[in-house]
């Protein structure tokens, strides 16, 4: 969408979500929005700049007499000292879906037009009021599931990543000007830049982006979050730890191998981080299609995780099945839960001396045992 189509027209939207709430909100944005405004609310007082002040929201489509079915707060934002840098209207009605979409229809049909998916912020990143990381920050603070999330895209959308990569752009962009200007005016005795030099600038620039670099791995799980698959074979208690950690019973729990013929997932989140965990089928050879189908989708399941937990019976030896579940997962971030432990009896052998020792019954290369067992 071009700059100047942008600055003519005037958009509207409803900016709450869909639903009934306290507060629902119309915003308007462009050189029309005060005027519509005007006409689309009975205003107690003039508009002025950075105030908020009490309307009416009125039955009838301009009949300045018609009886009043809302109370609003209007708040008006001059350009240039706006969001959009625009003139910008705000009307906080009682968020009743009926009044608001009263309120956008009767804007729409006095001029404005109704705004696209976050055309408001992509006015502001045009209008230079925000640079493209903290436009992207906008949405990442709204789909932000955790406080985490939140306080990484308020950073981000305060400029701390701009300000970051701000001046090794600017050093890039200089040394790279000084190149040409040695290489286009070489024949006027413009020195070419010495090759030292080039390797200073170059070195003084790798320190901040090594930085920036070694926090992306952090930045990205918090954004996007991590899969924890729990896998193991069958009536081993991967949905019993499933459902303790989502601390309700979502998974169905019985005595009987093969309950679980699905995959089974629920959001957590874990020190801020967000954490998908997926409860799979027991791993087993099975002669039932549909179980067969559900060990199929385990496997999928463990492939796609990020982190794996490998739920062992205290009680029973390692089979076939679990040692190439435990070299499967070997050289990834897995941990192995050895559970039941409570359910041996005195003196009996124990086939994880990991419950009371340090010692493993695989190579200690491999994933190594959680200790609460």
């Amino acid at each position: 969408m071009a700059g100047s189509e942008i600055n003519t027209d005037t958009i509207a939207a409803i900016s709450t979500p869909p639903g009934r709430g306290g507060i629902g909100i119309v915003r308007l944005s462009g050189p029309l929005a005060a005027s519509i405004t005007t006409q689309l609310v009975r205003l107690r007082q003039p508009l002025e700049h950075g105030r908020a002040r009490l309307a009416d929201v009125l039955d009838e489509d301009c009949g300045m007499d018609a009886s009043r079915i809302d109370e609003a707060l209007v708040t008006y934002f001059a350009a240039p000292n706006s969001y959009t840098a625009e003139d910008l209207v705000e009307i906080a009605a009682h968020g009743s879906p009926v009044v608001l979409e009263l309120l956008l229809g009767r804007a729409l049909k006095l001029g404005a037009r109704l705004a696209e998916p976050g055309e408001f912020t992509q006015r502001a990143f045009l209008s230079g009021k925000l640079d493209l990381t903290q436009a992207e920050a906008v949405r990442d603070l709204i789909e932000a599931q955790t406080l985490t999330q939140a306080r990484q895209a308020a950073s981000q959308m305060g400029g701390a990543l701009s300000r970051r990569v701000g001046p090794v752009k600017q050093g890039l962009v200089e040394l790279v000007a000084l190149l040409e200007a040695g290489i286009d005016f070489a024949e006027d005795d413009v020195d070419v830049t010495p090759q030292a030099e080039i390797a200073r600038r170059i070195g003084e620039l790798t320190t901040p982006l090594t930085a920036l670099e070694a926090s992306f791995a952090r930045g990205r799980i918090v954004h996007d979050g991590l899969t924890l698959a729990i896998v193991g074979r069958p009536n081993v208690g991967k949905s019993s730890l499933f459902n303790r950690l989502v601390k309700r019973e979502r998974a169905i729990v019985t005595a009987t191998p093969g309950t679980t013929r699905d995959t089974v997932t629920e959001r957590i989140s874990l020190n801020g981080i967000p954490l998908e965990l997926v409860d799979t089928a027991g791993l087993r050879e099975a002669a039932e299609e549909v179980e067969q189908l559900g060990i199929a989708r385990s496997r999928e399941a463990l492939a796609d995780a990020a982190l794996v937990v490998v739920v062992l019976d205290a009680t029973q030896p390692l089979n076939d099945e679990e040692r190439r579940l435990l070299a499967a997962v070997e050289g990834r971030p897995a941990v192995a839960a050895v559970n039941k432990c409570d359910l041996m009896e005195t003196g009996q052998p124990k086939a994880f001396p990991r419950c009371a020792s340090a010692s493993w019954p695989w190579p200690p290369a491999g994933p190594q045992p959680s200790r609460a067992c």
